[in-house]
C-alpha cells in the first residue's frame, strides 16, 4: 500500500468515510481482526477531534489523514489545521457525536486515544496538530 491520502471538508458526516477507510485499509495490510474496531473507534476520535476544532476556529483547510503500512505496522496520522495548542473542549466533541447520530459517544478526547492505541504520538505546531497511531500487522 505504501502511504494512502484522504483530505476532507471538517463536516461530521466525514468521519464515518474515514473510519470505514481506516478499518478497510486495516484489514487488507494484515491488521490482526481484532484490531479493527480499535482503529475504527480511535480514527473516529481523532478525526472528530479534528472537525471540531476546524468548526470551533472557523478554519478554512481540510482534515488531512495518511494511511501507511510501513516498517511492518499500520500508520494512520490525523492532522488538523487549527491553533497547535488547541484543545476540543468535551462539549464540543459531543456536539459532532451528536451530527454523527451517536456513532461516536459524547466527551471522549485524545485520552481516549493514549487508552486504545498503545502507539500513539501527538505532536502540535502553529499550523496544526497531528495525531499518530500505529498498530503491528501480522507477519
Amino acid at each position: 500500500m505504501a502511504t494512502v491520502e484522504l483530505t476532507f471538508s471538517p463536516v461530521p458526516a466525514n468521519v464515518r468515510t474515514a473510519r470505514l477507510i481506516a478499518s478497510t485499509l486495516g484489514r487488507r495490510n494484515g491488521l490482526d481482526e481484532s484490531l479493527v474496531d480499535e482503529v475504527k473507534l480511535a480514527v473516529g476520535e481523532a478525526c472528530a477531534r479534528a472537525v471540531s476544532l476546524h468548526r470551533r476556529h472557523d478554519l478554512a483547510g481540510d482534515v488531512r489523514v495518511c494511511f501507511s503500512d510501513d516498517d511492518g505496522s499500520f500508520t494512520v496520522t490525523v492532522t488538523d489545521g487549527g491553533p497547535g495548542d488547541a484543545e476540543v473542549p468535551p462539549e464540543d466533541l459531543a456536539d459532532v457525536a451528536e451530527d454523527l447520530d451517536g456513532d461516536l459517544p459524547s466527551g471522549f478526547g485524545l485520552a481516549v486515544v493514549a487508552g486504545l492505541v498503545d502507539d500513539v504520538e501527538v505532536t502540535s505546531s502553529g499550523s496544526g496538530t497531528a495525531v499518530r497511531m500505529r498498530w503491528p500487522v501480522k507477519g
